[in-house]
């Protein structure tokens, strides 16, 4: 989690006493959470030039205001995930939020998203998978995303532009990708477009009757869990059938992985980056007056 050694946590535990860990009547090390804490803290720092032997030297509280002043003025990848994994250890709120916004004050909200907040969410995934974090922790961190991706919907105007695309969001049933949902809608209401997200569990029965309302140009889902109720093809095919007048955007895992074959009218989305591709040249085509 924090990037550094074990033989150099030791070295550091022996020469300069930056902590104490307990051990198993085996002789065993483990760490209690305000060691992962301090270790956090302490890599940062180290990892921007200062040395452990100073770092030792400072109190608990020099340590946290130097982690906070370096998180603000160095943008490198890693000193800004490392910061958001100790936001997110310690659930400090306050701290996130220092963060998120220095960044968007510097990168803009999509820039911030892409370079900042996706790559800490796969790295979030990988420290439940290695029982790092706990459910606390993770729905900690994910309620604070959400509220920041809800935030710059709302900032976003609706759309005036004549040729604007409509997109009908929805996860079907057994899918959790909430934060990406959200980011899609975002993403395409910060391009202009109409966005109707109806949320997540969706049937194809509650899809027809949004889209009976709204007549959506384009239906955009994702697929990364696998499908207890029939294969990912046969859900595809259904949609394809269900809604011949519309686009189908198919997005995850699943779908990539098991290489869906695609109708006329069904689009398989393989990244995130062919997904924005795909929504900035609908709106170059609105924007000059180009049926899509």
């Amino acid at each position: 989690m924090s990037g550094i050694k074990a033989h150099t946590i030791r070295i550091w535990e022996q020469r300069y006493g930056i902590i104490s860990p307990e051990r198993t009547q085996t002789n065993i090390r483990y760490y209690e959470d305000e060691d992962l804490k301090r270790l956090l803290n302490i890599a940062l720092l180290n990892k921007n030039g200062i040395k452990i032997s100073k770092i030792a030297q400072m109190s608990h509280r020099e340590v946290a205001e130097k982690v906070a002043a370096i998180s603000e003025i160095n943008f490198e990848y890693d000193t800004q995930l490392d910061a958001l994994t100790i936001s997110m250890i310690e659930m400090d709120e306050l701290k996130f939020d220092r963060i998120v916004s220095t960044n968007i004050a510097q990168m803009g909200f999509e820039g911030t998203m892409l370079e900042i907040i996706y790559p800490f969410l796969e790295k979030l995934n990988l420290l439940w998978l290695t029982g790092s974090i706990n459910p606390a922790q993770e729905n900690f961190m994910s309620y604070l995303i959400r509220q920041k991706i809800i935030v710059a919907i709302d900032k976003e105007p609706f759309t005036n532009i004549k040729n604007a695309k409509k997109f009908l969001l929805y996860l079907p049933e057994g899918e959790k990708q909430e934060l990406t949902m959200l980011f899609m809608h975002y993403l395409i209401k910060s391009r202009r477009h109409q966005v109707i997200y109806i949320g997540q569990e969706m049937t194809i029965a509650d899809l027809k009757e949004a889209y009976d309302i709204h007549r959506p140009t384009h239906i955009f889902t994702m697929i990364t869990e696998t499908f207890a109720k029939e294969p990912v093809q046969r859900y595809a095919d259904k949609l394809s059938k269900t809604f011949p007048d519309s686009n189908v955007l198919l997005s995850g895992y699943q779908v990539v992985a098991q290489n869906i074959y695609s109708f006329d009218n069904v689009i398989i989305l393989k990244s995130l980056d062919q997904t924005i591709h795909l929504l900035d040249s609908f709106s170059a085509k609105a924007q000059n007056g180009i049926a899509v």
